[in-house]
């Protein structure tokens, strides 16, 4: 069976990333490159593939099976949306859009006409997420009471040197890496429905904010807090504990989330399990049994292409639909809005 023929649209450090994955795939492979910016000409180079300025001229010239959407937020909508009048199959980079009713129009697009679209929301295909879900799922926590998490890291100066955009509208950690944290919270707590925040960019000075404070509150009645920082020294972030992809330091001793039921906590992604054997036994003076779970490790970005093979080839259910991207999408403006509005601000249901 020939490879499918995979066009990437961005020649970012996000387009590499998606470049190399496809370059190594046994299913797939890179038939071209799609960008106007003068530095994508040497990736193209470099790979050996034709180079277009525009979507326009590359199916003026070949139509790829997929395309892979890696480019700049705020050109997401428009591109989605030409792929789906195309009738070319796309993963699109998370947010599915800069903005929701730019992606509230993509989810109508792909709902009336049945188009292929896969958010990428890579760690959902994370063995360590799917791990965490099924131990939530078994009831092994109890009902979930709260949920505490971060993502700290800090970003070199040289990020916003290669990509400005993303010191401006459409840029920023809670459109580029929190909604990443939202859809592992809604996977594994369920539907958020109300958040506050409070935001700063002191550090930074950039018109997007560098450091936020979220409380979320899940329609299961959960509470959450989070927090998020792209300028804080510190390896409380999925990246740097999940050991999923080998650019950044890993610290082993070091969790993101922490999920707490009535019955147990799970530390993610070191799936460090505390929980009581009997109910009649709870009470913070019994000791817990304590497990770790022992899980593989895999490359999300590698399963993610496989899947959107699938979906592709086998008309595979998207695992994270462009409808997904939607509230994803609407949880993280709600987070900006209530920066601004300085109250709780509710989601809207879909």
């Amino acid at each position: 069976m020939s490879r499918l023929r995979i066009a990437i649209v961005g020649a970012g450090s996000m387009g590499q990333s998606h470049l190399v994955v496809v370059q190594r795939s046994a299913s797939c492979k890179v038939c071209a490159l799609v960008d106007p910016a003068p530095a994508a000409a040497k990736v193209a180079q470099d790979v050996g593939v034709p180079l277009y300025a525009t979507l326009d001229q590359l199916i003026e010239h070949d139509r790829p099976d997929g395309l892979i959407l890696a480019s700049p937020n705020t050109l997401h909508a428009n591109q989605a949306l030409w792929c789906i009048a195309q009738g070319i199959p796309a993963l699109i980079e998370k947010p599915l859009a800069a903005t929701v009713p730019e992606a509230l129009a993509i989810v109508e697009a792909v709902e009336r006409t049945g188009a292929k679209v896969l958010v990428g929301h890579h760690r959902a295909h994370s063995p360590i997420m799917a791990h965490a879900r099924q131990l939530v799922t078994d009831g092994r926590l109890g009902p979930i009471v709260a949920v505490t998490g971060s993502a700290l890291f800090y970003k070199p100066d040289q990020y916003f040197i290669d990509g400005p955009w993303r010191t401006g509208p459409g840029g920023g950690p809670v459109l580029l890496n929190m909604i990443h944290e939202v859809h592992n919270l809604r996977m594994l707590c369920g539907d958020i429905v109300a958040v506050q925040a409070l935001g700063s960019r002191h550090t930074r000075g950039f018109p997007v904010e560098d450091t936020v404070a979220i409380t979320l509150q899940f329609a299961s009645g959960a509470l959450g807090t989070f927090m998020l920082s792209d300028t804080a020294a510190s390896a409380r972030s999925w990246e740097q504990t999940s050991q999923e992809n080998p650019i950044y330091a890993h610290y082993d001793d070091e969790d993101c989330y922490l999920i707490a039921g009535t019955s147990g906590s799970l530390a993610i992604p070191t799936l460090r399990l505390k929980t009581w054997g009997r109910a009649d036994k709870r009470s913070w003076k019994t000791p817990f049994d304590v497990a770790q779970v022992r899980t593989a490790r895999g490359d999300p970005l590698a399963r993610q292409l496989a899947h959107f093979a699938n979906v592709i080839c086998n008309d595979v259910t998207p695992l994270v639909s462009a409808r997904d991207g939607l509230c994803n999408l609407r949880v993280t403006q709600a987070i900006l809005d209530a920066i601004r509005a300085g109250t709780t601000i509710t989601i809207s249901p879909d």
